[in-house]
């Protein structure tokens, strides 16, 4: 009997390893494990729902072309994520533009409403909307290091041990990075009188 019709899912590790081996399958059950992350990811760090498409779709494209080659020595999905970053940069340099941060509450006010607490008010609803554009807008000038950090840590909840393995960076840089993007974060929201 089928091991998916038992209801057991299979790891990524088995996924790739059958991957290798030859069985689309498997390659097709990760892009789907894995599709809605790495294009959340892209998004963030680019801003642009087509160009996030793309780089998503290039992501497993190489990811397919690459898979002899990957060692198992990360997580499947830290190299997902750091080909995703490097085609994300790539993309930066070429269009040379400056990417849009994406607010967290980056949502409809009528999917904002239907997400809240029912003792949530209208003004408390704009508010937390506001509170999403000012962070859009602080993130937006943030060096890429920062950013990208911030991104990885707070949206994709990924370890500091993780992001520094996936930036090839020290631990200490990785923290360094968020707290000193977290900083200004909070420096800018308070100068512009956006209460957290």
């Amino acid at each position: 009997m089928n091991v998916s019709a038992l209801g057991m899912a299979s790891s990524d590790e088995e996924l790739v390893a059958r991957s290798r081996g030859g069985d689309v399958d498997s390659f097709n059950q990760l892009v789907t494990r894995w599709e809605r992350p790495i294009y959340a990811l892209a998004y963030r760090v680019i801003g642009r729902e087509e160009d996030a498409r793309d780089v998503c779709q290039e992501t497993f494209l190489r990811a397919f072309r690459a898979l002899g080659g990957f060692k198992g020595q990360a997580k499947f999905s830290s190299w997902l994520y750091r080909i995703t970053l490097n085609l994300c940069r790539d993309w930066i340099r070429r269009e040379r533009r400056t990417p849009i941060a994406q607010a967290p509450e980056g949502v409809d006010l009528i999917e904002l409403a239907s997400e809240s607490a029912p003792s949530e008010s209208i003004e408390e609803l704009v508010a937390r909307r506001e509170m999403g554009r000012a962070i859009a807008r602080v993130m937006a000038e943030l060096p890429d290091e920062q950013r990208t950090a911030i991104i990885l840590k707070e949206y994709h909840g990924l370890t500091f041990q993780e992001i520094a393995d996936l930036l090839d960076c020290p631990l200490s840089t990785v923290k360094t990075r968020l707290y000193q993007g977290l900083t200004v974060i909070r420096r800018q929201l308070t100068e512009a009188g956006v209460n957290r």
